[in-house]
């Protein structure tokens, strides 16, 4: 546990900061908390104890707003920034160094049984009010951008946004870029774009043909 506790702040630590010191962490880090409280729930679940898990869940929703189900699978390292109103479900499985920004949710799609939420790779960054729904695989070194809503699985090494979630980048392996939501491609715009210079093109089309019929009509008048 006192290991757990060292790993987990040496993880704020780097992906925060404004995290000053550990004190600070331990009193004002609700994802410090939460992360903490359902290692322990996790484990009561895996004891398949009744109704213990399930209270400890419901006490960390209510005091750091963030829902984690017991029986959702974290590896190490894992961080949630600010965290209020973060999802995890029940089949969750989530890597190592996965990062998650407030709002998040990772959810189902129904009411099937067995596994129906995601499984998320390692180095995975999810942005803010991002959803990602369902028994999908995201593979490691992702980046999903803030308000993403992704249903389908993501390959490794790829940046995803929008709504339902597109790739709409691909790195090459190593590369470590952080999740600059000011850089990330729109792709909706860009097709706001393309369909924007297309009528613009086809207006002009139009434009010359009306010219040259006009032109046509001048010269069959004058004769």
């Amino acid at each position: 546990m006192f290991r757990a506790i060292r790993e987990q702040t040496d993880t704020i630590f780097r992906e925060d900061p404004a995290a000053k010191s550990v004190l600070e962490i331990f009193t004002c880090y609700p994802g410090f908390h939460a992360i903490l409280l359902h290692r322990l729930a996790h484990k009561l679940h895996r004891w398949n104890l009744p109704l213990a898990p399930r209270l400890i869940s419901q006490f960390s929703r209510f005091f750091t707003g963030i829902e984690i189900h017991p029986g959702a699978k974290i590896g190490r390292r894992f961080f949630i920034d600010h965290g209020m109103g973060v999802v995890i479900g029940e089949t969750t499985e989530i890597g190592d160094d996965v990062l998650l920004y407030q709002g998040v949710t990772l959810g189902g799609t129904g009411k099937e049984k067995g596994k129906r939420h995601p499984t998320i790779g390692n180095n995975v960054v999810i942005g803010t009010g991002a959803k990602v729904l369902g028994n999908i695989l995201i593979g490691n070194h992702v980046k999903i951008g803030a308000g993403s809503v992704v249903v389908h699985s993501v390959p490794e090494n790829s940046t995803v946004v929008g709504v339902p979630g597109r790739v709409v980048k691909r790195r090459v392996i190593g590369d470590i870029d952080q999740l600059e939501h000011g850089k990330l491609p729109d792709p909706e715009m860009q097709e706001i774009q393309d369909l924007r210079q297309r009528v613009e093109k086809l207006e002009g089309m139009l434009q010359d043909l009306l010219e040259a019929r006009v032109q046509e009509a001048r010269v069959s008048d004058r004769r």
